[in-house]
C-alpha cells in the first residue's frame, strides 16, 4: 500500500510538472486597467476569447499568467488577445507578429513573455492595405438572428463606377484578414489586390463583389451549427441564417448583383471553410459555389457527414478543396471524405475540385497564394449538368427554407408558376416588381417556382416549413 501510495505522489508530481506556465511579464502602458488577457493557440483552436484560457493578474507584481492543461503536449504556437483577433498583440511599430512557439515541458519554470503593444491601441503605424475597391459598408450591421452587430467590408470592381452592370459576389468569413494587413491577424489574403489584376489584365471578364463579414469573439460558436464538447459551437445555424436572411437581401437590394445562386459563392478558410461548407447545403437555393481552404471539418465531423447524407447538396454547386499536407493529421482525409459523399449524393466528379499542396500551411499568405486560381476555376465557365434552376433567368428566394412570405429581387415584374415535387401545377400568378411572393397557403414540402420576366424563364427549388 506505501509503495502504491509512493507511485501516486510520484505520477501527480510529474503530472504537475508537465503542466506549462505562460506568463507575461509587460504589458504596454495603455493597456486597460480592468483588460482580461487570454492565450490563443492550437490548443484551443485560436479562439481569442476563450475563458478557459484567460490569465490570472497579480496586483503584486503586475504580470498576468496562466497554467495549461496537462494534456497539452509537444510544440505549441499561440499568441496573446484581449478578447478578439482586433486586440491582438503586435511588435514595436503596430506591426504583425509571427505566432510564438513552445515545446511544452523544455523547461521547468514559467514561459516568460513582453507584450509589445496591442493592435487597436498601437497607433497606425502600420499602414492600411486596402485598395481603394474597397469600403467599410458598416462597422456595426444588424444581426437579428444573433443579436449582435458586425462590421462588415465590401470589395467592388474596377468597373463598377463606369458601368451599370450586374456582378457576381462572394461572401468570405473573417473579414478583418481578407483586405487589409492593419486589421488582419497574421497576414491578410489580398482579395482585392488579386481580384483587381485579374480584372484589369482582361482573365476576369466580369468582375465579381466581395461581401467579407469580420468574426468576433463568438467566432467558433457562429462557424459551427454542431457543438463541440470541448471548444464551443452551435450558432451557426443562426449565422448562417443571417447571411442569407438578412445580409444577402440587403446586399442585392443595394448593389448591382447577379442574385442567383450560380453567381452567388460563399468561402472561407478553417472554421469559415467549414461554415461555407454548411451555409451551401443548408441553402442550395442560395449558393452555387463554395471556396473551402484548409477546412477544419474535425471540428465536427460526424455531424457534417450525417448532415451531408440526409441533405444532399445541389449538384450544380462548386465545391473547390484546399490545404496543405502537413497541415494537421487529418485535414486531407476529412477533405477527401466530404468530397466523396458530396460525389455519392449527386454532386459530379466536374463540380468537385480536389487539392493539396506539399508546402501548405494553416496560414494566410497560404491562402493568399491560392485564392486566384480558386476563385477562377468557381466563376469561371462551368461544365454543364443536370440542375434544377439551369435556364436562362437567375434568381433567388428568401427566406430558403421558409414559411411562405418570399422575398424576389428582381426588377421587373414577373410571371410566377409554382410546382410541387410531383411536378404539378399549385399556383399560377403575376408577381408585381417589388411585391412579395406570398406562398403561405401552400403545404409544407419542396416546390419549385418559375420566374418568367423580361423575356427570359428560370427556375429555383424553395422548401415550405
Amino acid at each position: 500500500m506505501k509503495h502504491l501510495f509512493t507511485l501516486l505522489l510520484t505520477w501527480l508530481a510529474l503530472a504537475t510538472q508537465a503542466q506549462t506556465t505562460l506568463k507575461i511579464t509587460a504589458v504596454p502602458a495603455n493597456t486597460p486597467a480592468n483588460a482580461t488577457i487570454y492565450v490563443a493557440g492550437t490548443f484551443n483552436s485560436w479562439n481569442p476569447g476563450n475563458a478557459a484560457y484567460a490569465l490570472t493578474y497579480n496586483a503584486t507584481d503586475g504580470s498576468y499568467a496562466v497554467t495549461l492543461p496537462a494534456s497539452i503536449t509537444g510544440t505549441i504556437e499561440y499568441k496573446f488577445t484581449r478578447g478578439t483577433w482586433a486586440m491582438v498583440e503586435t511588435n514595436a511599430t503596430n506591426g504583425s507578429i509571427a505566432n510564438r512557439s513552445y515545446t511544452a515541458g523544455s523547461s521547468t519554470g514559467p514561459v516568460l513573455h513582453q507584450v509589445l503593444n496591442w493592435e487597436d491601441l498601437g497607433g497606425t503605424s502600420v499602414p492600411g492595405t486596402a485598395t481603394a475597391n474597397v469600403i467599410i459598408m458598416s462597422t456595426s450591421f444588424a444581426m437579428p438572428q444573433l443579436g449582435r452587430t458586425r462590421r462588415v467590408w465590401l470589395y467592388l470592381p474596377n468597373d463598377y463606377a463606369t458601368s451599370t452592370r450586374r456582378y457576381p459576389v462572394l461572401y468570405l468569413q473573417d473579414g478583418q484578414n481578407v483586405f487589409d494587413a492593419r486589421t488582419a491577424f497574421a497576414g491578410e489574403w489580398g482579395v482585392d489586390e488579386t481580384l483587381s489584376q485579374l480584372q484589369a489584365s482582361g482573365q476576369d471578364a466580369t468582375g465579381c463583389i466581395v461581401v467579407a463579414v469580420d468574426n468576433s469573439a463568438n467566432r467558433l460558436d457562429e462557424y459551427s451549427p454542431w457543438n463541440n464538447p470541448q471548444y464551443g459551437g452551435g450558432q451557426g445555424d443562426l449565422y448562417v441564417d443571417f447571411l442569407a436572411q438578412t445580409l444577402k437581401p440587403y446586399i442585392d437590394a443595394n448593389y448591382r448583383t447577379l442574385t442567383g445562386r450560380e453567381n452567388t459563392g460563399i468561402a472561407g478558410s478553417s472554421m469559415g471553410a467549414l461554415i461555407a461548407t454548411y451555409a451551401a447545403v443548408r441553402y442550395p437555393a442560395v449558393y452555387g459555389k463554395v471556396g473551402a481552404f484548409s477546412p477544419a471539418y474535425w471540428f465536427a465531423r460526424q455531424p457534417l457527414m450525417q448532415y451531408l447524407q440526409q441533405h444532399p447538396a445541389d449538384p450544380g454547386t462548386r465545391f473547390y478543396f484546399m490545404s496543405g499536407t502537413t497541415e494537421s493529421t487529418t485535414m486531407v482525409a476529412d477533405m477527401a471524405a466530404v468530397r466523396d459523399s458530396l460525389q455519392r449524393h449527386g454532386v459530379p466528379a466536374a463540380n468537385l475540385n480536389f487539392n493539396t499542396r506539399a508546402d501548405g500551411q494553416h496560414a494566410e499568405w497560404f491562402w493568399r497564394r491560392e485564392f486566384g486560381p480558386a476563385y477562377q476555376w468557381l466563376y469561371g465557365a462551368a461544365t454543364p449538368t443536370a440542375t434544377v434552376g439551369a435556364t436562362s433567368l437567375k434568381f433567388s428566394l428568401y427566406p430558403n427554407p421558409g414559411t411562405g412570405l418570399l422575398r424576389v429581387p428582381l426588377p421587373t415584374a414577373a410571371e410566377v408558376q409554382v410546382r410541387d415535387a410531383l411536378g404539378r401545377a399549385v399556383l399560377r400568378t403575376t408577381l408585381p416588381a417589388g411585391q412579395l411572393l406570398d406562398l403561405r397557403a401552400l403545404r409544407q414540402g419542396t416546390y419549385f417556382v418559375q420566374l418568367t420576366s423580361g423575356g427570359q424563364t428560370g427556375v429555383s427549388r424553395w422548401v415550405k416549413e
